[in-house]
């Protein structure tokens, strides 16, 4: 088992990696024996998270803020990742927008063209940056960090769901360019999982138990829950799956 988990020798880059899903991926890669990128769009973050990595992993993280409606920020990123180790054997694009809660109708059009470009379009920019030395060396993971809500309808957070949605059919049409050059993308549908991004749905007593109460489950999802799946599909272990969607939600849509 340990060898179907292991992650010794590559090398990862995981967007919005300062805290919540992206952080525990990004510590568990390394753990796993993986080199690893922490990134999101503040400097003093990203140094922190590297710092607490690599004091248990010397070696382990370097820091590398970028922002993903930056084309020359992911550029950036890239490059200062190859600078440090060589090249980039993983890329989890987890790092998401949803500056907006209510009925679509209500959604004004800057909104959504930035949910769309930081949530689809600045997903494709870091994978065409990184899938040509993949295909060189016939072997790569990519994880998209997509929801639930790409799944089914909402009344309130439509258009990120829609660009999640999206997602999982970006992993669905780059799977078939990618693939047979063995660079395996998947993406993760994660339920509610108690981070900041999603504090608003859970932040008090009765809200946590309103929103796990649909769960078989019964409980919110943590990071870790999504942080393993991520584990799983970057390493030996994911070796046959390519252009799927795995769902890690307590059962919430079953």
């Amino acid at each position: 088992m340990g060898e179907l988990f292991d992650l010794t020798g590559k090398v990862a880059v995981i967007t919005g990696s300062t805290r919540g899903i992206g952080k525990a991926i990004a510590e568990r890669m390394a753990e796993h024996g993986a080199k690893v990128t922490i990134s999101s769009r503040k400097a003093g973050p990203c140094d922190e998270v590297a710092a607490e990595i690599n004091a248990k992993h010397p070696g382990s993280a370097i820091a590398v803020p970028a922002n993903i409606s930056s084309k020359d920020d992911l550029q950036h990123l890239v490059d200062e990742t190859r600078k440090a180790f060589g090249k980039i054997d993983i890329v989890v694009c987890n790092a998401a927008s949803n500056p907006y809660y209510g009925p679509m109708s209500g959604i004004g059009d800057d909104q959504f063209r930035k949910i769309l470009e930081n949530n689809i379009i600045a997903n494709n920019w870091l994978i065409n940056m990184v899938s040509p030395e993949m295909r060189e060396r016939k072997d790569g993971a990519i994880v998209i960090i997509s929801s639930i809500g790409g799944l089914r309808g909402t009344p309130v957070i439509g258009a990120y769901a829609i660009s999640k949605a999206a997602d999982m059919q970006l992993a669905r049409n780059l799977a078939q360019e990618l693939s047979p050059d063995n660079i395996r993308i998947n993406c993760i549908a994660p339920g509610l999982v108690k981070t900041d991004f999603a504090r608003a749905l859970w932040d008090t007593p009765e809200g946590e138990k309103r929103a796990s109460s649909g769960t078989p489950l019964r409980r919110l999802g943590e990071p870790d829950d999504i942080a393993g799946a991520a584990v799983f599909l970057a390493s030996k272990a994911g070796g046959w799956m390519t252009g799927q969607t795995i769902v890690v939600d307590g059962g919430s849509t079953c």
